[in-house]
């Protein structure tokens, strides 16, 4: 877009906007930076931008920003906003492509830091593929409520006390205000943190961007460091595709089991490989599951938050924990332009109160569980690492829903009783659209105390904040004609997570005949992009992803 006679109009465009012939004969670097004013792990990006271009200069290269939207699912939860939250991954990937295609950048930084701007960001990168880096914002510190650490998860939860008697409203307002003191992505092993963890283990980000703090110096540093290594990847035209491979998406699953991620990741790595051109689908996560042992007890099913993770040694200690019991490929090639053994060869685990040895894991499985049955057929998901002994086995009836806000408000009104199932039918890609997060219903169960005695079963999803028995992703979904919309009021569940099934007792026949009986299905969203949405997602199993 530059170099040439005809690109004279180009290069008179450019000297509009200030650059210089120099800057012009530099490599140039586009930096996606995805700041806004209203996600508090997107308030500070600015800053990470600012360090990334001194990187940039220092190195000879000439950096150029633009912008991307982001959702905070926290502040969507439990109303029409969260409908959008998923969708606008697809929305984000494609802005960007649009970007780095109208305008042919040398290399890219992405600066993400929050739920589906991460995922969103790899799979632009897998699309685009010239040399890309991740830097993302950092995890938010914990807050201190009463002596204890807390996070959002916490405020949640706390709603749910109110509505059972057990906590005054004026403690709730001093809980609000302590639960998340400043920037960066919230505190625990969230969607958020999940997926930027899990930048390193696919090879895209440099170590520890996971688990730098928001607040620290480091991340500054780290973003600088960021900025020269783009320099390095462009040099030697290292490019997404030779990172982003099959089995740096299985090392990926692999640290996701051991750290016991968001659910939600069980959404957004199929996703990432179905662009990068792998096949993953949600089944193929069992495999990886049996055999990698859960080795972090991390909020919201511990005590220990992403700092205490980052003390502990971070994602590079894991890795070479993993590798050296044969359960990570640390031949992988990454951004330092290193395999990952050379990265992490120094590591080592410094408190293995945070990060256990595999010979001494919080649990002999990964933390996520992939169940199957005549529910899911396809499969569904469970963050078996934050489920109560007692729930892993239970049989109840089932309290149907068509929609979450159905579900919130039987829930909050007393009507869900120890013993019972809540299904919440039609949340789904399709059926949504959008596949909302619900950590609303799953957090006042939590809250009420009926998390040892209650589980929830729906084809849309629940936040990484959630703990208990809150099964997600059933596919196929109600409105694609999936089992889960055959399931009535009293119908036996029966959830057994530790033999990886769900099921209704139901007769095959049985299911079958209350499915042809089901009205056609019509997205609840008429108009605009969710619209569009509901007609080209695909199931829950396969990523939610557009297949055309």
């Amino acid at each position: 877009m530059k170099k040439g006679i005809s690109k004279a109009p180009h290069r008179s465009l450019f000297k509009a906007a200030g650059l210089s012939d120099d800057e012009l004969a530099r490599p140039i670097i586009g930096i996606v930076n995805s700041a806004n004013e209203i996600i508090p792990g997107h308030i500070h990006l600015d800053t990470i931008s600012e360090a990334v271009k001194r990187g940039i200069l220092l190195s000879g290269g000439t950096p150029l920003e633009f912008s991307v939207i982001g959702v905070c699912d926290g502040i969507a939860m439990n109303h029409t906003g969260m409908k959008y939250s998923l969708g606008s991954r697809e929305l984000i990937a494609d802005s960007i492509e649009i970007m780095a295609t109208a305008h042919p950048f040398d290399g890219l930084v992405f600066i993400p830091n929050c739920d589906k701007i991460v995922p969103a960001m790899i799979i632009a990168a897998a699309r685009i593929n010239i040399p890309s880096i991740i830097i993302s914002g950092g995890p938010m510190l914990p807050g201190n409520y009463k002596g204890k650490d807390v996070s959002l998860t916490q405020v949640f939860e706390a709603v749910g006390k109110v509505a059972a008697g057990t906590m005054k409203e004026t403690e709730l307002e001093q809980l609000e205000c302590a639960a998340c003191p400043g920037a960066g992505s919230c505190a625990g092993l969230f969607t958020a943190n999940s997926m930027n963890c899990l930048t390193e283990a696919l090879g895209l980000s440099l170590p520890f961007n996971g688990t730098i703090p928001a607040v620290m110096s480091d991340r500054i540093r780290l973003a600088k460091e960021a900025g020269k290594q783009i320099m390095v990847l462009v040099e030697k035209q290292i490019t997404p595709s030779m990172i982003l491979t099959k089995t740096s998406i299985e090392n990926a699953v692999a640290v996701d089991m051991a750290i016991g991620g968001s659910s939600n990741t069980a959404l957004h790595l199929p996703a990432i490989a179905h662009y990068a051109g792998v096949r993953l689908g949600l089944r193929d996560l069992d495999p990886v599951a049996s055999k990698v042992p859960h080795l972090c007890n991390l909020a919201p099913a511990g005590k220990h938050h992403i700092v205490d993770l980052h003390r502990a040694g971070g994602i590079p200690a894991i890795i070479k924990e993993l590798s050296d019991n044969g359960l990570f490929n640390d031949s992988c090639l990454t951004v330092t332009g290193k395999t990952q053994k050379e990265n992490v060869e120094k590591s080592i685990i410094i408190d293995t109160e945070v990060i256990h040895h595999v010979k001494n894991p919080v649990h002999t499985d990964g933390g996520l569980a992939v169940l199957t049955g005549n529910i899911a057929p396809d499969g569904c998901i469970v963050k078996k690492a934050a489920v109560d002994e007692k729930m892993l086995k239970h049989s109840g009836p089932a309290k149907v829903f068509n929609s979450e806000e159905d579900a919130v408000e039987a829930i909050m009104g007393g009507k869900i009783v120890k013993g019972d199932v809540v299904v919440i039918a039609y949340e789904g890609p399709k059926g949504g659209p959008g596949m909302r997060e619900m950590l609303t219903p799953t957090s006042v169960i939590c809250g009420m105390g009926l998390d040892r005695d209650v589980a929830l079963i729906t084809d849309g999803r629940f936040s990484g904040a959630t703990r208990g028995a809150s099964i997600g992703h059933v596919s196929p979904e109600a409105a694609s004609g999936g089992p889960i919309a055959a399931v009535r009021n009293g119908d036996i569940i029966e959830i057994d997570i530790n033999a990886k099934t769900l099921n209704v007792k139901l007769s095959a026949d049985e299911i079958a005949n209350r499915i042809s009986e089901l009205e056609p299905f019509e997205p609840k969203i008429t108009k605009g992009y969710m619209k569009r949405y509901a007609h080209l997602v695909s199931s829950a199993d396969k990523g939610a992803v557009f297949e055309i």
